[in-house]
Formats: structure tokens, C-alpha cells, sequence
């Protein structure tokens, strides 16, 4: 089965000035299926993600991807064309949302971007539905517009692997629906995406397979019902009550 997995990690530990942030972390990510990882804020769901992205050096364990230690290929990641969605994103300079999208050509541009660059700029924004904003300036734009450019520009680079933390958090929920429904033609098209949600509803209504982080324990799991993985109440405690919902469930806040 390595050949179906896009990203294995191997005994992995990270943390910062002697604080660990996670440890002993052993979970496969598979091709061409939505992976969305859940827990609670501060667990180490971030940390994961950038350690997979290259983004954070790591002494303890090992992250392969497509097969490659990442560790010991530079390129290991490049290589892989994975696309990364931070959390935060700051703009600067005041470029327009086309110019935005445009840099996430940056990788196949030697010196001046082509026809065919603009061309697939123009399809992302196309695609994602915000060619209305082409001309508009991206700091003007409030925060649910810029995550839709940032989505835009990672599709533009065409990747293999999506890496995405939090992509749905600054949307309405019409853009929700719409960003979900778009995950799952990406993956239709032969994509990996692997995404931090904090939404149960929409995360087990969307997701393939899990991942659990609770406590510095990490989980998949697999299969029907994945809302009976037992760190699930770790991470939600009672705090939900699971309403069927055709082969699904719906969750509702018990505030009492």
C-alpha cells in the first residue's frame, strides 16, 4: 500500500524551547482522498501541517513524501508540487487580485510570465468564482475574499498534495458549501488534500478519513462512522448531540 500513500510519518516529535508540541506521531495520508484533520485549538493540527509543508525543521522521526524522506531531499517537497494554505496570510503591497493569483505561477515563470500563465490565472479565479474581484485591490478585500484569492493563487500552481489550514474559517456559509464542493472535484481530478477543520458537520459530511489530535495522542481512522472514533469525545467532549442524518450524523451544541 506505499504506493497509495502521498505523505508517511514515521515517529514524529516537534516542539519549541523544550515544550512539546507533539510526539510519536504515526499516521499515513493516502492519495487522492480528502483527509481532515479535528481538534481542539492549540493541539498541534498547525505544526503538523507546516512540518508536512517543509515549513518547520524536525530532529525526531520522519516524514516521506511520495516515498521521499523529506529530511534528507530539499526537493522532496517541491518535487511533490504541494500547495500550502497558512492560517494567516499578511499582505503588503497593494497588488491587484489577478497579480495575487499570478504568483502562484512564480514556480514556472524564468523571468516574465506567459500566455498560458495568465491564461490559468484567469481559469482559478474563474474557477473558484471571484472574476468579478480581478481588478480589485487584495488588501481592499475583506477576509473571506482574500481567502478565496489565496485558494485561487494555490490553484494556480497546479499542485498534487493540498495542504490547507483552516480554509473555510473567514467564509460565509454559502462560500463554505461552495469551497466543499470544489474539494470534492479536486479530488475527482486526481488531487490530495489534506485540511484543518473545526466544523464537525462539515467535516464528517465531507471527509474520506480522519485525523485526531487530542492531548499529543494522533489518530486516524478509517471506515463508515468515524464519529465513534473514541478521540472524538475527547475532543468535543459532550458537549454534542449526534442526530442521524441518512448514512451521516448532524451535530448540534448541547448549551444546557
Amino acid at each position: 500500500m506505499t504506493q497509495n500513500k502521498a505523505v508517511e510519518i514515521k515517529n514524529l516529535s516537534f516542539g519549541y524551547h523544550h515544550h512539546s508540541i507533539i510526539s510519536n506521531v504515526n499516521v499515513d495520508f493516502y492519495r487522492n482522498q480528502f483527509t481532515v484533520i479535528l481538534g481542539r485549538n492549540g493541539s498541534g493540527k498547525s505544526t503538523l501541517l507546516r512540518l508536512m509543508a517543509g515549513l518547520l525543521p524536525h530532529c525526531q522521526g520522519e516524514i516521506k513524501i511520495n516515498a521521499v524522506s523529506i529530511q534528507k531531499s530539499f526537493n522532496a517537497v517541491k518535487e511533490a508540487k504541494i500547495g500550502f494554505l497558512a492560517q494567516k496570510h499578511k499582505a503588503v503591497f497593494p497588488f491587484t487580485v489577478e497579480e495575487v493569483v499570478l504568483t502562484g505561477r512564480a514556480a514556472f515563470i524564468n523571468w516574465l510570465p506567459g500566455k498560458e500563465d495568465r491564461k490559468i490565472t484567469l481559469d482559478s479565479l474563474e474557477r473558484i468564482g471571484i472574476m468579478h474581484l480581478k481588478n480589485r485591490i487584495y488588501t481592499e478585500l475583506s477576509g473571506g475574499e482574500q481567502q478565496l484569492v489565496m485558494i485561487a493563487r494555490l490553484l494556480a500552481g497546479q499542485p498534487e498534495i493540498l495542504l490547507l489550514d483552516e480554509p473555510i474559517s473567514h467564509l460565509d456559509y454559502n462560500n463554505q458549501i461552495h469551497f466543499i464542493h470544489l474539494i470534492k472535484e479536486l479530488i475527482k481530478e486526481g488531487l490530495t488534500i489534506i485540511a484543518i477543520l473545526h466544523d464537525p458537520n462539515l467535516a464528517f459530511l465531507a471527509g474520506d478519513r480522519f485525523v485526531f489530535i487530542h492531548n499529543q495522542m494522533v489518530q486516524s481512522y478509517e471506515g463508515h462512522e468515524p464519529w465513534t472514533a473514541p478521540l472524538v469525545k475527547e475532543i468535543f467532549h459532550d458537549n454534542l448531540t449526534f442526530i442521524p442524518h441518512g448514512d451521516k450524523v448532524v451535530f448540534i451544541p448541547s448549551l444546557q
